[in-house]
Parts: C-alpha cells; sequence; structure tokens
C-alpha cells in the first residue's frame, strides 16, 4: 500500500469508520450483465433512475477520470434499541438505519474531509456517501469488508449486515491482488426464508416489487394488496434479513459514528396526519421519512394499524378516511376492514377518487360479512 493510501485509510478510521479497505475500481463484465438481467426482469420496480444509471455504474471513471482505486468505509448501524417516548401512538417498526438523521448528511463531512486531505496529498478524489451511481458492495466485496450474502446485502464477519457503506473513488493505482472476500454463508438460508414477502430470489438479488423496503419507502401510490398483511409491523423500511443473519449476532465492538434517537426508532403515528407535506417536512428535515413524504408515511402507519389492530390507533383510522391524499383514504378503507368496521368502508363508496371507492368495493365484496 502507497504512503498516501496508508493516510487516506488511516484517517478514514480515525474519523469513524467500523471498517476500511482498497479496492480496484473496475467492475467486471459479468456484473454488470447480471445487474442488467435484473433490471430487464423489472426487479427494480418503480426505480427508473437504476436504469438510467447502469452505464455510469459500468465505468467509475464516469465519475471521476482517471480513477484507479476506491477507498471502502463501513459504517455500523447495529444499533441497540433506544429508550421509547412514553406518550404518542408508537406502533410500527422503524429500519435501524432510520433510527439516526439521515446517514448522508452525517457521512458527508467525513467523505470531505478524505477529499481535502486526498488534494494535499496530490491525489484527485470524488467521494458518495449511496447516493451516486456507484456498485458500492462490489467494491467492499473487493476492499474485504464483507461479501454479497444470499440477502443480496453485504456482510462483515464483523459488522454483520448492518453496515452502511461509503466509497472515495482516487486515481492512486491498486496496489492489491484484486481478489474479493470469500462466502461465509455456507448452507445458511435463514434469510431467504424469513423474508416476509419472499422477495429474495435464488441468485442473491431482491424483487423490489416484493421488497418491504422498497414498498415502505419508494413506492409511490397503494400498497398492492397482497403484500400488506406481509408488511406486519414495518412502518419504515423493514431488517428482517439482517437481524436473523448469525453473522449480525457477532457485530462489534463499533466506533458508533452513527447514534440513534428515540423520536426516529419509535415515532409518534399521530405526526403524519393533520399536517401539510409543508410541516412534515419542517417537523423531519434531515431525516429518512422524507422519502416517502406525509403521505407515504400516513398510508404506512394505517397499513401497521390494519395489521396491529393496536387500540391507541383508532384515532388514525378516523383521521385516515378525511385525508387528502387518496392512498392514505384508501389505506385507512383496508385497515377498517381489518377492524371489521365495514360501515366505514361501505361510506368510502362514495369517494370521489376511484383508487379509494373502488377499493371499498373489493373490500366489501371480498368480507364474509357484508
Amino acid at each position: 500500500m502507497s504512503a498516501p493510501a496508508e493516510l487516506l485509510a488511516d484517517l478514514a478510521q480515525s474519523l469513524g469508520a467500523d471498517a476500511v479497505g482498497w479496492a480496484a475500481a473496475q467492475v467486471p463484465a459479468g456484473a454488470v450483465e447480471e445487474y442488467a438481467r435484473w433490471l430487464d426482469a423489472g426487479r427494480h420496480a418503480g426505480m427508473a433512475y437504476l436504469e438510467r444509471q447502469l452505464p455510469a455504474r459500468a465505468d467509475p471513471s464516469s465519475r471521476l477520470e482517471g480513477v484507479g482505486s476506491v477507498l471502502v468505509l463501513g459504517v455500523s448501524h447495529a444499533f441497540e434499541d433506544p429508550p421509547r417516548p412514553p406518550d404518542g401512538v408508537r406502533v410500527g417498526r422503524v429500519a435501524r438505519y432510520a433510527w439516526t438523521p439521515d446517514y448522508h448528511d452525517q457521512l458527508q463531512p467525513l467523505l470531505t474531509r478524505l477529499e481535502t486531505e486526498a488534494a494535499a496529498l496530490g491525489v484527485r478524489a470524488r467521494g458518495y456517501v449511496d447516493h451516486g451511481p456507484v456498485m458500492e458492495r462490489l467494491f467492499a466485496s473487493g476492499a474485504f469488508l464483507g461479501w454479497r450474502g444470499k440477502s443480496g446485502m453485504l456482510v462483515s464477519t464483523h459488522l454483520g449486515a448492518f453496515v452502511t457503506l461509503a466509497v472515495l473513488l482516487t486515481d492512486l493505482p491498486f496496489g492489491g491482488t484484486g481478489e474479493a472476500h470469500p462466502d461465509r454463508c455456507g448452507r445458511c438460508f435463514r434469510c431467504v426464508a424469513a423474508c416476509p414477502t419472499n422477495a429474495i430470489g435464488g441468485d442473491r438479488a431482491i424483487d423490489a416489487r416484493r421488497c418491504i423496503s422498497y414498498l415502505t419507502i419508494e413506492h409511490r401510490g397503494a400498497i398492492p394488496s397482497e403484500f400488506r398483511e406481509g408488511i406486519g409491523e414495518w412502518l419504515f423500511g423493514c431488517d428482517v434479513c439482517s437481524e436473523v443473519c448469525p453473522w449480525s449476532h457477532r457485530a462489534g465492538p463499533l466506533a458508533e459514528l452513527l447514534r440513534p434517537q428515540p423520536e426516529l426508532a419509535n415515532p409518534d403515528l399521530g405526526a403524519f396526519f393533520g399536517i401539510g407535506e409543508r410541516e412534515f417536512n419542517r417537523r423531519f428535515v434531515g431525516t429518512a421519512f422524507l422519502r416517502p413524504r406525509r403521505k407515504g408515511m400516513a398510508r404506512n402507519a394505517l397499513t401497521v394499524l390494519g395489521n396491529t389492530r393496536a387500540p391507541e390507533g383508532w384515532p388514525l383510522l378516523l383521521a385516515g378516511i378525511s385525508d387528502p391524499a387518496p392512498e392514505v383514504r384508501e389505506a385507512a378503507a383496508w385497515a377498517l376492514a381489518r377492524w371489521g368496521e365495514l360501515d366505514r368502508v361501505r361510506a368510502l363508496l362514495s369517494d370521489p377518487d376511484e383508487l379509494v371507492s373502488g377499493s371499498a368495493a373489493r373490500l366489501l365484496s371480498s368480507s364474509p360479512v357484508v
């Protein structure tokens, strides 16, 4: 390892990265072909930007001319459960990575510092935190941080499956062997068997059309009815495949660069109702909850309440009936049917939006008692 590479790796670790490593800035043709097949099969669901980004993902030099090696940073989000706030409607689960303010914002200063240090060393560099067309997991395996598990997630013997990745593209030549981390999954299929919606394929790739994380975060509009029961208590994202991974149970010790906040780990579902998008953005600025927007979080909350039938959530079902967003009213109809409140579902037959009235009609026709 060259002196600049060693200095940059040491700096990344001193700034709080739990694991660091260097990888060659090369994307094998086989990896590009596999990714293209995944796209062709439509398993990226509504994330059309992934198709547009394929050429850039296949060619790291499109991000940094003359790129030779990549410094990969692994940061753990294997948080312990924070204290539960005492008030509000605290029903539902949030994926661990969202328990802390947006990790993009928290890790970007670290990458900026690395870019500055690299420039001082005469190295051109550009950092990304999961927001650019970069194959982070591929590079992480090449940097020996971990391997792509059967869940499709990066798994580390040290950090488990709760790993946030960041990369620093540099024009430093790669001095390693180019070998990837060996597969340590063995004959374990716990992640595949545990997925509530059968979203994990046999090729270590996720079908976003079935994935709870996609459905509760990226998907717009009503959640497909066939997946709602599988969503269970998941309000935002899903950690099932990472939780059941045996390597996650061995994670640590950790630098704790990212820290959980009780109000994000256990949000008050009432905060998603009775307010406009602007107020929602103000309340949750700097958090991952902005991605599905106010109406997406309200929709998710009603899905959770339909599955859990938590009595403290009843006022939110009533609020959902008159919500300005059709997908929220539609989710309220589904939740009310699950509660056996068919008269209230029947009232939604006159909703001006066909999404809502049509859903109410289907719910009533499929109910054993109409």
